[in-house]
């Protein structure tokens, strides 16, 4: 990565609390605006403006995971002058309101936001394999649909998907709506030796697909570990607990959409735990 975009995020990381302007983030870089806002874009996929946004979102829903902090406490903490954007913004990126977040962290995660498709577009599905670096256990993963290259609200269709350790594992989002998707994976993995979960760590992965209706785009996810330049994830989601044991199958299925019912249109592809097994063929 480019060694300015490195102070820019840097510079970011450490001052979301304070009203940081282009300006001074450019600063930080020791560049011109415009030079830098193209740069920051071409290296991170977001302009420096989101991406801060991504942040202050982020370190808020820790603060409301983790502290007893009020929050609007927390809205000013995380740079925001007015609760009413910070509780709009919150709620546009994470899915839920903060109020309802910290709720939600509380009780175990019920109720989580679900996809939500474009309802006039016609569908296709995205199958493939998720697969990890060497040096790691079994994982949880989570992967979407994304309209952006952040991990926020809405999905067009998600699922949760335990990948083995040193072993590939199928995937399937169905009812994708037509069109040009980000494909985003998170992902929490054991590491190898006597104590796993003592060595975890958050992966990422992510690639772009092109949908058509009624077709099957192919896509292998392979994920790595995350670094500064990727950014949070913003969506409410479920804790991804590695699981135990995880069964690996050879081969994968292929994911036909089913037709919608006359009159009705075809939901989109609701959050779920796949194993490591392909669906079993139709004879």
């Amino acid at each position: 990565m480019d060694k300015a975009v490195e102070r820019a995020i840097e510079c970011i990381r450490k001052r979301y609390g304070e009203p940081l302007t282009l300006t001074d983030i450019a600063e930080s870089a020791s560049l011109s605006r415009f030079y830098f806002t193209r740069l920051f874009k071409e290296e991170t996929g977001l302009t420096p403006g989101r991406f801060l946004s991504a942040i202050r979102i982020h370190q808020a829903k820790r603060l409301i995971e983790s502290t007893s902090m009020s929050i609007t406490e927390i809205s000013f903490a995380v740079g925001y002058n007015s609760m009413g954007s910070f509780t709009n913004t919150f709620t546009a990126s994470v899915g839920v309101s903060p109020s309802r977040f910290r709720r939600l962290s509380r009780d175990g995660g019920d109720g989580l936001p679900g996809p939500e498709p474009d309802a006039g577009s016609g569908r296709g599905s995205v199958a493939g394999t998720i697969s990890l670096p060497e040096g790691h256990g079994n994982a949880r993963v989570y992967l979407g649909a994304f309209r952006t290259p952040v991990v926020q609200h809405p999905s067009a269709a998600s699922a949760v998907v335990d990948v083995p350790g040193g072993r590939p594992s199928c995937y399937s989002l169905e009812n994708v709506p037509e069109g040009t998707w980000h494909l985003l994976a998170v992902a929490v993995a054991d590491g190898v030796g006597p104590d796993p979960r003592a060595q975890r760590t958050s992966l990422v992965g992510s690639r772009t697909v092109t949908v058509t209706a009624d077709g099957i785009t192919s896509a292998a996810v392979r994920l790595r570990p995350s670094g500064p330049a990727d950014p949070p994830v913003l969506l409410a989601l479920p804790a991804l607990e590695p699981p135990a044991d995880v069964r690996a199958h050879p081969g994968c299925a292929s994911v036909t959409p089913l037709p919608a019912p006359a009159g009705r249109r075809q939901a989109a592809g609701h959050l779920r735990v796949a194993s490591a097994a392909p669906a079993p063929s139709r004879s």
